[in-house]
Formats: C-alpha cells, sequence, structure tokens
C-alpha cells in the first residue's frame, strides 16, 4: 500500500514548486524530502519526477497520483468530520488564521460565544495576511481562516476550498482632528500632497490604496508603509499622516480622528473559508456561526461626509 506522508509530499511539491518549498511547509529537509520521494517512486514502479535544469517536474503519472491524493485527503477529512458529528461533545484543537482588524474587532466576542458552547475545543489562532493563510489551509496547517476581498480584486477560486462571506465592510478616509492635515476636504484630490500612512505595496489593501488614489488623479506620498492598522491610527490622529481604513475598526479604534466616506462608497469583503472536506466538521460549523454572530454585533460609526468623486467637487 502506497505510504499517505510520501503522497502527501508529492502533492505538495506540485502545489509548491520546489523540494525547499516542500521541506520548509512539512518541516523536513530538502534531502529527506527527496530521498522519500525516491522511495515512492520506488513503490509506485513509475517515473513520477524529471529533471529540469535545477528544478523537477511531475511526470503524468504523478500528477494522476496527485489527483487521487486530494480525494483520498478529503475523504478522510469527511470521514472525521462524520466520527466528530456523532460524538456527544465537541472537542479538540481549531487551528484558525486570521488577519488583524478581524482580531481588533469581532473576533474576541467570537471566541466568547464559542467558550460558552463548545467548552472543549481550543481555538488558536494566528496572524496571517490573506495569502500566507491560504498556504498553510492548503498544506493543513490551518482548519479554517478568515480573508478579505477589496473592490476590483477578487480572490481567485481554489479547489476543494468551502468559502462563506461573513460581511461588507466599508471603507473610509480618516484624517487628524486638528492641524494642518484636518482641513475638510471636498475630493480625494484636495489630499494629493499630504503625507500617507499606507500598508505596503505588495499586499492587498496597499494595493487597493495605491490604486484609488491614482484613481483620483494623483501619485500618494506614502511616508508610512505599515501593515499595522493601528499605526495608521496613531500616525492620523497624531496629526502625522491620512490614511484609509476599513469602518469594522472604527467604532473602538479611530476615536481622536474624522471619518469621511468614499466616492462610490466601496467596501471589502470578509469570509471564512476551510478545506471542503472538513466543512462539516462540527467544531468548524460552531465557530463559523459564532463569527457570523460576532460580525453582526459590529455598529460602526456614521462618516461625517462623504466626499464627491474628483471630477465632481462641490
Amino acid at each position: 500500500m502506497l505510504s499517505l506522508s510520501r503522497l502527501r509530499m508529492l502533492r505538495e511539491l506540485h502545489r509548491l514548486g520546489t523540494l525547499a518549498e516542500v521541506a520548509r511547509a512539512l518541516s523536513y529537509t530538502p534531502s529527506a524530502v527527496s530521498q522519500q520521494l525516491s522511495q515512492l517512486e520506488r513503490e509506485c514502479r513509475v517515473p513520477l519526477l524529471e529533471r529540469v535544469g535545477r528544478r523537477v517536474r511531475l511526470t503524468d503519472q504523478a500528477l494522476s497520483l496527485v489527483a487521487h491524493t486530494e480525494e483520498v485527503l478529503a475523504q478522510l477529512e469527511r470521514a472525521e468530520a462524520e466520527l466528530a458529528a456523532a460524538s456527544p461533545r465537541v472537542s479538540g484543537t481549531l487551528k484558525v488564521a486570521s488577519f488583524q482588524t478581524v482580531v481588533l474587532s469581532f473576533a474576541p466576542t467570537a471566541l466568547t460565544l464559542m467558550a460558552g458552547r463548545c467548552p472543549e475545543v481550543d481555538v488558536e489562532i494566528t496572524q496571517r495576511e490573506v495569502g500566507p493563510a491560504f498556504e498553510g489551509l492548503l498544506s493543513h496547517d490551518f482548519d479554517l481562516i478568515l480573508g478579505e476581498e477589496y473592490p476590483g480584486m477578487p480572490d481567485r477560486v481554489r479547489d476543494g476550498i468551502d468559502r462563506a462571506e461573513l460581511l461588507s465592510d466599508p471603507l473610509r478616509l480618516v484624517l487628524p482632528p486638528t492641524g494642518i492635515l484636518s482641513a475638510r476636504p471636498q475630493s480625494l484630490a484636495d489630499l494629493a500632497d499630504a503625507p500617507w500612512a499606507f500598508d505596503p505595496s505588495g499586499t492587498m489593501t496597499g494595493a487597493w490604496a495605491r490604486a484609488e488614489c491614482r484613481k483620483a488623479g494623483f501619485e500618494p506620498r506614502v511616508r508610512f508603509d505599515t501593515p499595522d492598522p493601528l499605526m495608521h491610527a496613531h500616525l492620523v490622529r497624531t496629526g502625522h499622516a491620512v490614511a484609509f481604513s476599513p469602518a469594522l475598526i472604527a467604532a473602538q479604534h479611530l476615536g481622536g480622528t474624522q471619518i469621511f466616506g468614499l466616492p462610490d462608497d466601496p467596501h471589502r469583503t470578509l469570509f471564512t473559508a476551510v478545506r471542503a472536506g472538513r466543512s462539516d466538521h462540527p467544531a468548524v460549523r460552531a465557530f463559523r456561526e459564532c463569527l457570523a454572530e460576532a460580525a453582526l454585533t459590529e455598529e460602526a460609526p456614521a462618516p461625517s461626509l462623504v466626499l464627491a468623486p474628483a471630477d465632481r467637487r462641490a
């Protein structure tokens, strides 16, 4: 019988592309991964890998084996979910990956709800951006992840993933309460010369923010480059920058700032994602329900003013 652990290594090689990445994902050395895949090849009695320069490529037989491996892993997770559902108690560890604004807003409420309903489930939360979170989900490092999708940047469809939307979160402009940067703009174009606090350009949030400014006709002066939304809020509050912010954190973390609506009222979409085979696990279902209920308790303050598009100033 073929070794499931070796089959999983082959699957990870197909997904990640290099032996070094497989070794990192599975906590092996590259040489150990290579030895295990060589052993799998001997067991299968067909070539699974071929050299292409310094890299290896999966043969057609290996790709067929990967497809079967995906089915086996999903079926095993469905079996585990059925066994868990048949138990009178929901227990175990649920590994979750989330980005920061969820942890800053409704995740604590969801954890409180979960502790009351499923006290024998330990929920572990790791902070990850959406891309690395999905990688961890696919490699079975996480059971559930929270993701976000920005306007004009749809998340790609991934096979074997069950996604459920949580909420639609308005995106706002925030300005200092006093000082040279506090003057109310009529449009984003009025802030062409202002110093901005943005997420890094390689992130979804940072890319959207820069695109929003360019849509208004200017290249933003990014003086502060950080993925920390609390740092953005602090820099705005102290008069050193202007920034965009999701409304979700406004009530608790944007005190002492001015909050404005943006043209066309852009929203980001928050969602949960799990592997399809694990979607019916009672711990997963319970935590999804707690997250959905907790999200409904969030009330973002209304903006003091909605900006006009750059070509239609009042």
